[in-house]
């Protein structure tokens, strides 16, 4: 299995000279599977120019998105194969509990008149929708996908994926783990604790002895302090699920769309380990891609 970063940066697309390094697209991974099957991890502005690299066609393009905030979707109606006959994409996501609805409503809402040029009758395509149930398996071409619940303000699965060639990644989305909202004294904190503990497990779980580990990891520990609830991780917390989950490799993404290249490596560089860990850490770059081998990643 291999993947390719199309996007890295978090909350807001950043283009300019001070992100040119690590880019500044928002999240969107192509995996390639053994059997070359082509499977894409969220559709941010990354999405397009992934598209304009895919010379097959006719073409199957299975699309997994996280969850449907603006920055994992807002690439979908610039996916050029879906304006071209004879391609299928296939688009897989959540039932949202607030409204019941499947993935289709993120192309439904983005193509309203309001919004977009092109309805989706003009799609060309053929667009299929698939909603997904958390802990429940689903084949796609090669490729065993699983979707696990994340902590987020919205509805949102992390994706394991294990080729058949025995490699196998994990992508959670946005994630931050979640805290206990209550005071050691307060009634309601142990079974809080109780449940949160259990997620975790459940979470490492799901994580567990990956060859590639691709985590948001927005913050520093200092920033996080003050932006609790807003739904992402730090890079302390993303290199502990690593260690828990023996994952070989760990790739920290959704970077802040505030900070340079440069202050992304003083912080990277402030965090790393003084002693060799287990899990080689790296930060997400546009661009990049890894041949997972069943015992790490080879670029």
């Amino acid at each position: 299995m291999k993947f390719k970063f199309w996007g890295v940066r978090g909350s807001i697309a950043t283009p300019g000279p001070s992100t040119v390094k690590y880019g500044g697209n928002t999240t969107c991974i192509e995996v390639t599977s053994s059997a070359g099957d082509l499977i894409i991890l969220d559709a941010g502005t990354g999405i397009h120019a992934l598209a304009q690299s895919l010379q097959k066609h006719p073409l199957t393009a299975h699309i997994l998105i996280t969850h449907t905030h603006w920055d994992h979707i807002q690439g979908l109606p610039f996916f050029l194969p879906m304006f071209k006959a004879g391609n299928i994409i296939n688009i897989y996501g959540g039932l949202e509990p607030l409204t019941h609805q499947g993935i289709e409503r993120a192309m439904h809402v983005q193509l309203q008149h309001s919004y977009f040029p092109i309805s989706e009758a003009q799609l060309k395509a053929e667009v299929r929708y698939f909603t997904l149930k958390a802990n429940a398996p689903i084949t796609v071409g090669n490729v065993r996908v699983t979707p696990t619940v994340l902590n987020h303000p919205v509805y949102n699965f992390g994706y394991r994926l294990e080729d058949v060639d025995g490699s196998s990644l994990f992508f959670t989305g946005d994630y931050e783990p979640q805290l206990n909202p209550y005071q050691p004294d307060h009634p309601g904190y142990p079974a809080m604790q109780e449940l949160i503990e259990q997620k975790h497990e459940e979470v490492i779980a799901a994580m567990a002895g990956v060859d590639a580990l691709i985590m948001d990891s927005s913050y520093t520990d200092a920033e996080y302090a003050n932006r609790h609830g807003w739904g992402h991780g730090t890079y302390r917390s993303a290199m502990n699920f690593a260690a828990q989950a023996g994952a070989k490799r760990l790739f920290l993404t959704h970077h802040e769309p505030t900070r340079s290249d440069t202050d992304l490596e003083a912080v990277f560089e402030s965090l790393l380990p003084a002693d060799a860990s287990e899990v080689l850490v790296c930060l997400a770059r546009e661009g990049e891609g890894f041949e997972l081998l069943n015992s790490g990643a080879s670029e």
